[in-house]
């Protein structure tokens, strides 16, 4: 009679124990549905394919006008949530121009840059070259010191971790003798920045570097792994009307970097005014990006403000978030 008490008791027990257990599965399901709809809600997090670096151009004025220590840049570019630095070697003069780029005044800006960047957990990505000489000027004499006066300028990169330094293509205006000097000229320093693990990066910058079709056939005649381009949005003005900063022959901009981007190292964005929603006026930055991303490009895209609009700072914020705007609607 216990016996069969213990056994009843037992399978009462027993009974009690499942039902508490399909109640606590419910409880766990309605859960898990409370969950999956809550997630459904959130808006997901899409990270861009590319990484964000500032084009110091974009402080020009703070820096020329101001009075803003161009040694500041990357605190600048930290606060503003940036992850890479693209100098702008004209910015350090008359520091630099003053001492004749001496091998000492080059060692004092790559010493306090790189402190600069190593502070603020920063990358260095490039420097942009100007004010250096013409690389596809005829004369060849004067097109070979244009070439020694960039050598400062890759080893300068390699000190501070760049993958390379921008340089411009102007000198002839005569089609077919401005591919001949580009190609000679670009030939020679790249040849110089291959033994530095540095590549010679052209920018579409006025000019006939602004034709693409042609910049595009100067890259294939050099054939050198370290000569690129770095396609800019927004410079593809070939020609002005003399004694004024407007556009006499445009260059179309998408048909451009669609034929850069095959030998693109870095991408510059270009912006200049903003309308009521935040989108660049004049370029349509989801069709720009779609292009990069089309070619397999995953490095580094530039801010470059460049406009008057905004102040500079507001320019840049506008830009980086016109980027992760659009980078969200590509495919």
């Amino acid at each position: 009679m216990k016996r069969r008490n213990f056994i009843r008791n037992s399978s009462n027990a027993g009974l009690a124990l499942s039902i508490l257990g399909l109640a606590a599965c419910k409880g766990t399901k309605k859960e898990e549905k409370q969950i999956e709809a809550a997630s459904e809600t959130e808006e997901v997090e899409i990270e861009p394919f590319f990484k964000l670096s500032l084009a110091q151009w974009s402080i020009h004025r703070m820096v020329r006008e101001d009075g803003v220590d161009p040694y500041t840049f990357a605190e600048k570019a930290k606060k503003w949530g940036f992850s890479g630095l693209e100098y702008v070697s004209q910015l350090y003069n008359p520091e630099l121009s003053d001492a004749g780029y001496s091998e000492e005044a080059m060692a004092a800006f790559v010493e306090k840059s790189n402190a600069e960047a190593k502070k603020h957990g920063l990358q260095n990505v490039l420097i942009m070259i100007d004010g250096q000489g013409n690389l596809a000027v005829s004369d060849e004499k004067e097109r070979d010191e244009t070439v020694e006066k960039h050598k400062k300028w890759v080893d300068a990169a390699a000190a501070m971790g760049c993958h390379s330094i921008r340089v411009n293509l102007s000198g002839s205006n005569d089609p077919e003798e401005w591919k001949k000097n580009s190609i000679d000229g670009l030939t020679k320093l790249c040849t110089y920045a291959k033994g530095k693990n540095i590549n010679i990066l052209v920018e579409n910058h006025g000019g006939l570097s602004s034709n693409g079709a042609m910049h595009a056939e100067v890259m294939k005649a050099v054939a050198m792994d370290n000569c690129g381009t770095l396609p800019d949005f927004g410079n593809f003005c070939i020609t002005r009307k003399k004694g004024t900063r407007e556009c006499e022959l445009m260059y179309d901009k998408y048909k451009g970097v669609k034929e850069l981007m095959p030998y693109a190292k870095a991408v510059s964005a270009k912006s200049h005014d903003f309308d009521a929603e935040g989108n660049e006026t004049e370029i349509d930055y989801v069709k720009m990006l779609q292009m990069v991303k089309d070619h397999g490009y995953t490095g580094f895209v530039g801010v470059e403000y460049e406009g008057n609009g905004l102040s500079e700072e507001e320019g840049i914020m506008a830009t980086k978030e016109l980027l992760l705007k659009a980078s969200k609607e590509i495919k």
